[in-house]
């Protein structure tokens, strides 16, 4: 069944008099995800979490068009590990400067990058790309920030961790090897206690920090945990993309 809110499914007999309050640009990384995971794991949860929220706002009446995944992100922090592949933040600057633009020109006001990599920042490539392009309301959101994962998941983590291969063994089970083939997903801190503290930020040189490329223990994740969170983040975020459609942008503060 074509979805009309996803523009890749849909066609030009529907898009040409189809009115849009809100485009949502789903933005993922193509990178190493411990021994277990897919190269392409950002890039399927952007997908899927991006459409399952579109679909939920959609059938609420929000006008909505999630435009296709952008599947690589800034990872200059893990050169030396093999195919991974980077975008430097003046490239992702330069995609989304000629995207704002169509829409623009178009008449579409309004977008939200959903953003599937920590690696990637977008506020002051939005911050830059707001002032050339006035009319537009720009937002980014990390879809993994949205909830409290500890009231998902038992271990901590941010990459390759129990939250993403259980997400993984939801969406793409096939694509997962055995758990008891996936590293530990032990981090190396670093030494000087200020950064620790997180008042003081350095990109993490990740063939360093860990042995797999995993930071976060992946052994205790299941398919049905990342059911559960799949449904909890949808709804969260689907209601988020409703209020942004609906919202009047001479009235945002109160």
């Amino acid at each position: 069944m074509i979805r009309p809110f996803i523009l890749a499914e849909a066609n030009w007999k529907t898009i040409k008099d189809a009115h849009i309050d809100l485009a949502i640009l789903p933005w993922g990384a193509t990178e190493a995800h411990n021994y277990h995971l897919p190269y392409g794991t950002d890039i399927f949860e952007a997908d899927l979490i991006a459409a399952e929220s579109a679909r939920l706002s959609w059938e609420k009446g929000a006008k909505i068009m999630v435009l296709p995944t952008i599947p690589f992100g800034v990872n200059t922090g893990q050169a030396d590990i093999k195919l991974t592949i980077n975008l430097n933040p003046s490239t992702q600057l330069a995609i989304l400067a000629d995207i704002i633009e169509v829409l623009n020109r178009q008449g579409i006001f309004k977008l939200i990058i959903l953003n599937s990599h920590g690696g990637n920042d977008f506020k002051t490539i939005l911050r830059e790309l707001g002032l050339r392009f006035p009319q537009m309301f720009l937002s980014t959101c990390n879809w993994f920030q949205a909830l409290d994962k500890a009231i998902y998941f038992d271990a901590e983590g941010d990459h390759a961790d129990e939250m993403e291969t259980s997400l993984i063994l939801f969406f793409k089970p096939e694509l997962v090897l055995p758990l008891n083939e996936a590293g530990a997903g032990s981090e190396k801190k670093m030494k000087i206690k200020a950064f620790a503290e997180k008042w003081v930020w350095a990109e993490r040189k990740w063939s360093q920090i860990s042995v797999d490329t995993g930071v976060g223990n992946p052994s205790a994740a299941t398919s049905e945990k990342g059911a559960k969170y799949f449904k909890a983040v949808t709804e969260k975020i689907g209601e988020l993309f409703v209020q942004l459609a609906q919202c009047d942008l001479n009235d945002l503060y109160e």
